[in-house]
């Protein structure tokens, strides 16, 4: 404890107003308050601080306060101005018009313009996000007709654009930094140049991560705090002691135990907040690298997924604080769900005759197949991953856990190297299918090196067809039937077995005010939050 308390009082120096060092409950008016700091407990480690190249969910939890979007949205995911004033979009779909802010200023001083949108759009969210890559694949041209208007031209019309254009997801980088650079080997990717409410300070690797307050924020007073600190602890009971010691101020997502909520949410001067995740709407899934042969047969596919027992996962990992999934598209995304698929019941012995038929016959120790199984650290994926090692040896599957990597080596093993044979992975589902979904399933979405994409190589004409056909249809019921007939084609192929969606929430120190207040939570940019007095 006196290890920790010595590294707060280190983070501390130089920070001005009050500091939220004791857990006390708040009271009085939501009148928000100058000064102070908010210390954020995180793992895993983010590996880069831009969102712009990459979908990994560490990232944006830091790179969010550091840039701004076009656009902002409410819970119930309606767009909202930001850098953006205002937009409208042709009858035909194929033209979005966007106006700019004026007087906003990069962290180096120079002016944001539209020509830095156009940069981002078409040289990396178009060509290196993983999600960007389908959410952007009808944009043929970003015009500049003036600094402060920008015109998107598509070849198709592409309704989830206007879904897409948050901070954490289509990320603005300043175009006289990257252009004419390698954009994923640029050094400002790791000390980057924003246009949001706090600017970039310090990253001690494997330690914390120091922002601090952009005095030449656009909306002026705003940002309230002076300081936001990201303290990286691998350790989710660690974290739920500093949240309770008031050494760390708020915890969020997959760095909350999940053991832990109830008892936390219990104490007064804790508060507890399940909003803030409608952006993202997660789902865990276990994916098959089907170049590799063994999982080329589709018996083997589905005996794995006749072998899982999705409410145990959800009551002895999650808590209940997760809802089972039987397709790729969550539940929780109502407008695009369908129940209408292809069930495969827990249910061992019809696994072992599966495999049996296919060939997988038990060895002298009873093992019929051995493969590495790895599992994206931190959160609940590496425990997940253990049920499944313990679950499926009962079937005479021999998974070998790969542990003691951190994201960054995950990230290369799995997606450049592709080093793997069944990975416990998870990704956003939300705030649309064509930006959450399609990656993983579209065979134009696998190319190395692009992470949280199509790792599975799985490749399939009548899926791309369908998912190529929802992404540009505006007629909605037409939308969502096509997204039906692509979940019910999944689900009979199994490149994946979808598992659960989590339900997570925001644990805070109740002086810490006014920190989720959009559809993207504690990965937005925490402009108006601050900390209450005692």
């Amino acid at each position: 404890m006196s290890r920790r308390r010595v590294l707060r009082s280190a983070l501390q120096v130089g920070a001005s107003g009050i500091l939220p060092g004791r857990i006390i409950r708040a009271l009085g008016a939501d009148v928000p308050v100058r000064g102070g700091q908010i210390i954020v407990g995180q793992f895993p480690e983010s590996s880069t601080l831009t969102n712009a190249m990459t979908s990994a969910g560490p990232t944006g939890l830091v790179s969010g306060k550091i840039f701004d979007g076009l656009l902002t949205y409410d819970f119930d995911l309606t767009p909202r101005p930001q850098l953006a004033t205002a937009w409208e979009q042709s009858s035909d779909g194929l033209t979005i018009t966007f106006r700019l802010r004026p007087g906003v200023t990069w962290h180096d001083g120079n002016p944001f313009t539209a020509a830095d949108v156009a940069f981002s759009a078409t040289e990396v969210w178009k060509k290196l996000h993983s999600r960007g890559r389908t959410t952007f694949a009808n944009l043929v041209a970003a015009e500049t007709p003036d600094p402060l208007t920008l015109v998107f031209r598509l070849s198709k019309p592409q309704p989830s654009i206007l879904r897409a254009l948050a901070s954490t997801e289509s990320q603005i980088l300043p175009r006289h930094l990257y252009e004419g650079t390698d954009v994923r080997g640029n050094p400002h990717n790791v000390a980057p140049v924003g246009t949001g409410p706090f600017r970039f300070v310090k990253w001690d690797h494997g330690n914390y991560i120091v922002l601090e307050r952009n005095p030449d924020y656009w909306d002026h007073p705003k940002p309230y705090l002076d300081r936001l600190i990201f303290r990286v602890m691998p350790d989710a009971f660690a974290r739920s002691a500093a949240l309770q010691t008031g050494e760390v101020d708020i915890v969020g997502g997959v760095s909350v135990a999940l053991s832990d909520i109830a008892r936390l949410a219990r104490e007064s001067g804790i508060a507890i907040d399940s909003h803030g995740f409608e952006y993202t709407a997660t789902i865990f899934f276990l994916e098959f690298n089907l170049d590799r042969p063994m999982f080329k047969d589709l018996r083997v596919r589905r005996a794995f997924a006749h072998a899982i027992d999705r409410e145990f996962i959800i009551h002895n990992i999650f808590f209940g604080r997760a809802v089972a999934c039987h397709g790729p598209v969550p539940p929780t995304l109502a407008e695009f769900y369908t129940p209408d698929l292809p069930i495969y019941p827990y249910d061992l012995d019809l696994a072992r005759r599966l495999l049996d038929d296919a060939g997988c016959k038990p060895d002298a120790d009873g093992v019929r197949l051995t493969a590495n199984l790895d599992a994206v650290p931190g959160g609940a994926m590496p425990r997940i991953a253990e049920y499944l090692r313990d679950n499926l040896g009962r079937i005479g599957i021999k998974f070998v856990m790969r542990g003691g990597q951190d994201f960054a080596s995950y990230v290369r093993r799995i997606y450049t190297e592709r080093n793997f044979d069944a990975i416990v992975t998870g990704g956003n589902a939300a705030p649309d299918p064509a930006m959450g979904v399609q990656r993983f399933y579209w065979s134009k979405g696998f190319q190395p090196g692009v992470a949280f994409s199509n790792a599975s190589h799985y490749a399939s004409a009548e899926t791309d067809r369908l998912l190529e056909a929802a992404q540009t249809e505006i007629d909605v019921k037409k939308r969502s039937n096509l997204y039906g007939d692509f979940q019910r084609k999944v689900m009979a192929d199994l490149p994946t077995i979808p598992l659960v969606a989590p339900a997570y929430v925001t644990l805070a120190n109740r002086r810490v005010r006014r920190h989720t207040i959009s559809a993207d939570g504690l990965d937005a940019n925490l402009a108006e939050a601050y900390v209450a007095p005692s």
